[in-house]
Order: C-alpha cells, then sequence, then structure tokens
C-alpha cells in the first residue's frame, strides 16, 4: 500500500526522506544542521531536518522512531520514544535526539537521525460512561497478567 506524502524543503540543505531498501518501513530522516553537533551523555537536543510534510488524509499521521543502529550501538533514540507528527501540522519536522549512552556522540550534517513511518489512525470520539464492560483482566495493571 503507497500513500503519497507531499514534502516541502524548508532549507536548501534538506533532504528528503528516503527508505533505504523497498522492504523498509520507515523513511530516513536526515540532520539539516550546518556544523555538527556534541550531544553528550544525558543530553538533549532538537534536530532539524529541513522539510514539512502534508500527509494524503486526515485518518494518517507520521511516527518517528529511533533508527535501530543508532539505539543499539550509540545510545542515541528519540527524548519523547515516539513522535506524532498529525495530519495537520505543516511546520518543521524536527527530532528530538537524547544520549543514554555513557559516551558523547556527535551528530553530522546530512546524517541519518530518525526514520519516519506513515501510519493510520483511529480518530475516536470519547464518551463518559459511569461503568465499563467486565473483562477476565479487571483493573489488573502492569504485570498483572504475569511474567510469561
Amino acid at each position: 500500500m503507497n500513500s503519497i506524502v507531499k514534502v516541502k524543503k524548508l532549507r536548501e540543505n534538506a533532504v528528503l526522506p528516503h527508505r533505504a531498501t523497498e522492504g523498509s518501513a520507515g523513511a530516513d530522516l536526515y540532520a539539516c544542521i550546518d556544523e555538527p553537533i556534541l550531544l553528550e551523555p544525558g543530553g538533549l537536543v532538537m534536530i532539524p531536518t529541513g522539510i514539512a510534510i502534508e500527509l494524503a488524509d486526515k485518518g494518517m499521521a507520521a511516527f518517528l522512531f529511533a533508527r535501530s543502529g543508532l539505539g543499539v550501538k550509540h545510545g542515541i533514540t528519540l527524548s519523547n520514544s515516539v513522535g506524532v507528527v498529525d495530519s495537520d501540522y505543516r511546520g518543521e519536522v524536527c527530532v528530538g535526539l537524547c544520549n543514554v549512552s555513557s559516551e558523547p556522540y556527535t551528530i553530522t550534517p546530512n546524517e541519518r537521525i530518525a526514520q519516519m513511518v506513515i501510519m493510520p489512525v483511529v480518530c475516536a470520539d470519547y464518551v463518559e460512561a459511569q461503568e465499563l464492560g467486565d473483562t477476565e483482566r479487571g483493573a489488573g495493571g502492569f504485570g498483572s497478567t504475569g511474567k510469561k
């Protein structure tokens, strides 16, 4: 299933999102920066991509995920776990990164810093209720279904 995502370059040196392989779920997002940025251990930084997007319909959203290589090899992940770009947002797509490792990491211009996956969303209506239906689990919370 393919969908058209319009991409507007906000800066001349911006790189359009790109899927590395035909089977890639996400398209790589690139750091649109002029100079390297040092991300210290425990540090946070907001990296611009130099692009804005327009999704095909309001039932879609763009979700930003960490690149596995950066996360596993260097401890560089998204500061908010998963970024959400709503269908009606037209500003610059930026990526909040954090360094959870014990080593500094340098982000270089045009480096692939995250991946963007376009997915459908359910736009629910929220209705107050006095009672909720019973289930086997009930109100059992974290860890209530056991370890295995």
